[in-house]
């Protein structure tokens, strides 16, 4: 109990700083897709995403923790009325905020003005561990804290498993976005369950039939179940959207701005 109060209590920008900083060096030495100079200021536009949602989070995030309390405290949602071993409740929670958040994400393929947001993840056409900071701060704030606070409300999974369920997301962002190599034997074995890295770059895929694919964040599981898991060999997927491809589009200014402008989205045959 005492190592997972600590580790719940770690800083989690601090963590997500870390293991890009580990991951980043390690993509110099394994993948170079681009060039170094290309890389730094690929990441510099990608992190300042990221800086922008870390300064206007200092207000909202205290309104989704006070919110998340008082539900917590009114005993409002499903597990209130379950008794199960701490050790369950708290798997089952981080389960349960993972598929709220599943569904989220669906709908921000489906509805076009979560879709403008969402977007700015998906227009990076030079994915890398720096990807794992670049998406619109509205969106992490407005959308994804919603679904924390729905998740909640319907289940009543405790704030220690929020903060469990946040924490395992920064791995698995940062790995699943780098362009290290992973085997495919491990989509065939924990990837029945769990999203791997090949599963999830599935998912940036051109293709829109793979793009609208695969959005589970930690458990590939949601997506087996509800007919949304799709497959492609990691070295034939076409990374990012064809609509962002002009090099001033991926600023950190465009990208911040871009779901406030009228962009078609063009189809892989295009």
């Amino acid at each position: 109990m005492e190592a997972l109060q600590y580790l719940l209590n770690l800083n989690t920008t601090y963590v997500l700083i870390g293991l890009f900083t580990v991951f980043f060096t390690l993509e110099q030495f394994v993948n170079k897709p681009f060039r170094l100079k290309e890389r730094i200021n690929h990441s510099i536009q990608n992190a300042l995403l990221q800086g922008t949602f870390i300064v206007l989070n200092l207000f909202w995030s205290t309104l989704i923790v006070l919110a998340i309390e008082s539900l917590n405290r009114n005993e409002i949602g499903l597990l209130h009325r379950i008794e199960l071993p701490f050790w369950i409740e708290l798997v089952v929670g981080v389960m349960l905020y993972d598929l709220t958040a599943y569904w989220f994400h669906r709908m921000a393929h489906t509805i076009p003005v979560l879709w403008r947001l969402h977007r700015v993840l998906h227009s990076d056409n030079a994915m890398d561990s720096s990807t794992s900071f670049r998406s619109h701060p509205i969106e992490i704030m407005v959308v994804f804290g919603a679904s924390d606070i729905l998740a909640t409300a319907l289940f009543g999974p405790s704030s220690m498993a929020l903060g469990l369920y946040a924490l395992l997301l920064i791995p698995f962002f940062v790995l699943q976005h780098t362009t290290l190599r992973f085997p495919a034997w491990l989509d065939k074995t924990i990837g029945l369950v769990i999203t791997t890295p090949n599963l999830h770059k599935i998912h940036h895929e051109q293709d829109q039939f793979h793009t609208d694919s695969n959005y589970a964040d930690i458990f590939i599981l949601w997506d087996r179940l509800f007919g949304t898991f799709t497959y492609k060999p990691a070295d034939q997927l076409n990374i990012g959207l064809k609509e962002f491809n002009k090099p001033e589009q991926h600023s950190f200014w465009y990208l911040m701005r871009s779901p406030f402008l009228s962009i078609e989205r063009r189809k892989t045959e295009d």
